[in-house]
């Protein structure tokens, strides 16, 4: 097997392993649901936004003809439905979730029926269908920093998930390397913002370490 060969599929492998490692971090949600039977500090959007994201990246993947696009999406739109279905049984407020839901989804199937119908031209396709989902990732990534500038006003990272961290760090630039390797910007220029975001949030463990924020809480109170 030839070099490049080989490099191509470690790629793809860390770009499986990684993602996966990453989605799978909603397990621990998924327990405290289930021992507790609530949904107390578990936050819902989350979810359905990662599943509507793989959804769109797994049309992407299908249209491409791309299986490490298809294996990591296949399964996180499972776990990512799993998550929801959870949520949706222990929630006490169902209507303002499945509100929630069915809007995401009726977009989701808006977009589908207007590239696969309205879109006859594949190469046309795969180009819109490459740019929603670009936008819809960059999206994802952009929007906890307004959590992170909450963390820098209450000088705490206890909000933030260190885990998470890495694993979006690590999936980050495993997807940016391989959209470089195919040359795919759609797959590669969304990653970046996940690059900067993790980065963002270990310079922040780094500056409010769990000790100092044990001790601002302590001062607080």
């Amino acid at each position: 097997m030839e070099a490049g060969s080989v490099a191509n599929t470690l790629l793809s492998g860390a770009c499986v392993l990684f993602t996966l490692g990453m989605f799978s971090t909603g397990l621990s949600d998924l327990r405290h649901m289930r021992m507790t039977r609530r949904v107390d500090n578990v936050q819902f959007l989350p979810f359905l936004t990662t599943d509507v994201n793989n959804l769109s990246w797994l049309s992407y993947g299908i249209l491409k003809g791309d299986g490490t696009l298809i294996v990591v999406n296949t399964v996180g739109a499972v776990l990512q439905t799993l998550y929801i279905s959870v949520y949706l049984h222990y929630c006490p407020r169902k209507r303002a979730v499945l509100l929630q839901t069915a809007t995401l989804l009726g977009v989701l199937l808006l977009g589908f029926g207007y590239f696969w119908l309205l879109v006859p031209n594949i190469e046309a396709r795969l180009q819109q269908l490459g740019l929603f989902c670009s936008v819809f990732t960059i999206s994802m990534y952009l929007s906890p920093l307004t959590d992170l500038a909450k963390v820098i006003q209450t000088k705490s990272t206890q909000s933030l998930s260190f885990s998470l961290t890495i694993a979006t760090l690590l999936t980050s630039a495993s997807w940016t390397l391989y959209g470089f390797q195919l040359r795919d910007p759609y797959i590669m220029v969304p990653n970046f913002p996940g690059i900067l975001t993790s980065f963002i949030r270990l310079w922040l463990f780094w500056k409010y370490p769990q000790e100092q924020d044990r001790n601002y809480q302590l001062l607080q109170t």
